[in-house]
């Protein structure tokens, strides 16, 4: 009797003459054993979770370089900030300082002019000096007239008895205000300003 391929497949006992692929028929056969089999599935498995876990290390140090970054460029640019602010006052200083420097200037109010010592200039007397006579007509009251006769232009020559006299032709004048007392001039000596500085004169 003939049996087709279809049947045998099908009945019971019948081997499937088709090799099989998995790690229990292997051993079975013979081919290779089982426990060989298992090392190397471990060793592969064993592979990918360290391949995993250098990803993940990987990962991680990247995670906290960046992180790292961002906050050490942050904590720098705010202290630039305040530095210059805190720089930008010192240059509003100097405006003050020039300020008070010529308020001082302005302050210091030395009297400008010829300069007399006030012991030079005796009580009832007087000193000739640059074309100009100061007088003392009396203890602390000094005058100052200019040192030119009005009569023709000659200086005066002395300061004596209480007039101030100008030996081109003789004229005389006070040493109070500088008025004529004798000719030939018929005009006073001009006055001049006299400012008290400590113990001197300043005639201008």
């Amino acid at each position: 009797m003939t049996t087709s391929p279809d049947r045998l497949s099908t009945e019971p006992g019948t081997e499937d003459p088709t090799p099989h692929a998995c790690a229990g028929c292997l051993a079975a056969d013979g081919s290779t054993p089982a426990g060989s089999n298992r090392r190397e599935l471990f060793r592969r498995a064993s592979l990918v979770a360290l391949a995993g876990g250098g990803v993940a290390a990987l990962a991680a140090c990247g995670g906290t370089d960046s992180s790292a970054g961002p906050a050490g460029g942050s904590s720098g640019s705010p202290a630039a900030g305040p530095s210059s602010a805190a720089s930008s006052p010192s240059a509003s200083d100097s405006p003050s300082s020039s300020s008070s420097g010529s308020a001082s200037g302005s302050t210091s109010s030395q009297p400008t002019g010829t300069e007399f010592a006030k012991t030079e200039v005796p009580v009832g007397g007087g000193v000739i000096k640059d074309k100009l006579v100061v007088t003392q007509p009396t203890s602390g009251t000094y005058k100052a007239f200019s040192g030119i006769c009005t009569h023709q232009g000659c200086p005066v020559s002395a300061v004596q008895d209480g007039i101030i006299l100008c030996r081109c032709h003789g004229s005389e004048f006070s040493i109070e205000d500088g008025s004529v007392k004798r000719g030939p001039a018929n005009q006073p000596l001009a006055a001049k300003n006299v400012e008290q500085s400590g113990s001197n004169l300043f005639v201008s």
